[in-house]
């Protein structure tokens, strides 16, 4: 399978630089995924399309400010670093840039010093292992120094960072939101709950595959980078318990699939479990634990939208790309929202 098979065209105006001021009021487009049909609502109606049994399942994690701005301490040249992933201690899995001047032991500091690092090693595709040294809390240090990783094509300021967390962010750790759940608000939540809708919660802390592209013609060939997850028995048997009711379970989020893809066996119930999952998930891959799929409009030959045409079909959501277009949604991060029944 070709990773062109994923490509659509999208106009740049289209991509949503800027969140609503009112979460719940991004449209919604309701996929049908026995006849491809879609329907234009807006996302407050999701509540409708839920029903009691369902189990809605939500990743928690929570973005850090994970993007640092500091200066090499030989040359004071200015660098940027993106921390992907604690690897043990005080030592990150980070992204640099500009990356190749970055050699084990160069010296960077952040915030005239109130931050230290060292470079100690190379990672898979160059991303730069770092040692940092400080006194304090270092995630206190990080709140004041760090900012929010934004993806690249959002190009204007973000004046709240709290619109680029979802309203039950807890577990911090991300480099990047689990999108599909910014457009939930309490009040949301809680109709849905009223509805008879039992709600679980899950980590999975996006790490560097949010950000790096599908780099080969071949998707079979392309590389995932491993995160974390976990999952506790107490919200592992919400969702059983929704299975054997012969409710839905409804993911929210290509994180939330990814996790409990990962972690259930072959009758779609899943187990408490942490870890970490490489799980790569396109067309042909058969589905064991969800049911429903609400999700943002993705990058064209993604691996995200390999997700979702796995799960819907990928003419028909190719179609219905397209269909969002000619409709003006809003795409990516801070866009629209999709919800496949």
């Amino acid at each position: 399978m070709n990773v062109k098979d994923f490509y659509y065209e999208l106009p740049k105006e289209l991509i949503a630089q800027d969140p609503l001021e009112d979460r719940s009021a991004s449209r919604l487009m309701i996929m049908n995924r026995a006849d491809g049909s879609v329907t234009h609502r807006v996302f407050c109606d999701i509540v409708q399309y839920l029903q009691p049994g369902d189990c809605l399942v939500l990743n928690n994690t929570k973005v850090i400010p994970a993007r640092l701005y500091g200066v090499k301490e030989q040359t004071h040249a200015t660098i940027e670093v993106l921390l992907l992933k604690r690897r043990q201690g005080d030592i990150w899995e980070t992204l640099v840039k500009p990356g190749k001047k970055a050699k084990p032991g160069t010296r960077l500091s952040f915030g005239d010093g109130l931050l230290a690092a060292e470079v100690v090693g190379i990672a898979e595709e160059g991303n730069r292992l770092i040692r940092f040294s400080y006194e304090g809390i270092f995630e206190e240090i990080l709140d004041q120094l760090g900012h929010m990783p934004l993806p690249p094509y959002i190009t204007h300021e973000l004046k709240d960072s709290g619109r680029y967390q979802t309203v039950y962010a807890k577990q911090a750790g991300s480099a990047a939101a689990p999108t599909a759940g910014l457009h939930f608000t309490p009040q949301l939540l809680e109709q849905i709950r009223e509805k008879g809708v039992d709600i679980a919660e899950l980590t999975l802390h996006v790490g560097l595959g949010t950000f790096r592209p599908v780099k080969v013609e071949n998707i079979k060939e392309h590389h995932m980078h491993a995160e974390y997850y976990e999952i506790s028995q107490g919200q592992a048997d919400k969702i059983n318990m929704a299975k054997d009711r012969g409710g839905r379970v409804v993911a929210v989020g290509t994180t939330s699939t990814r996790t409990l893809e990962s972690v259930a066996d072959a009758s779609g119930h899943v187990k408490a479990a942490s870890g970490e999952t490489q799980i790569f998930i396109y067309p042909g891959y058969k589905f064991k634990c969800i049911d429903a799929l609400i999700t943002n409009f993705h990058l064209p030959e993604s691996t995200l939208v390999m997700l979702v045409s796995a799960f819907a079909g990928r003419e028909q959501v190719l179609s219905a790309y397209r269909e969002a277009v000619r409709e003006k949604y809003r795409f990516f991060s801070f866009g629209d929202a999709m919800f496949v029944i």
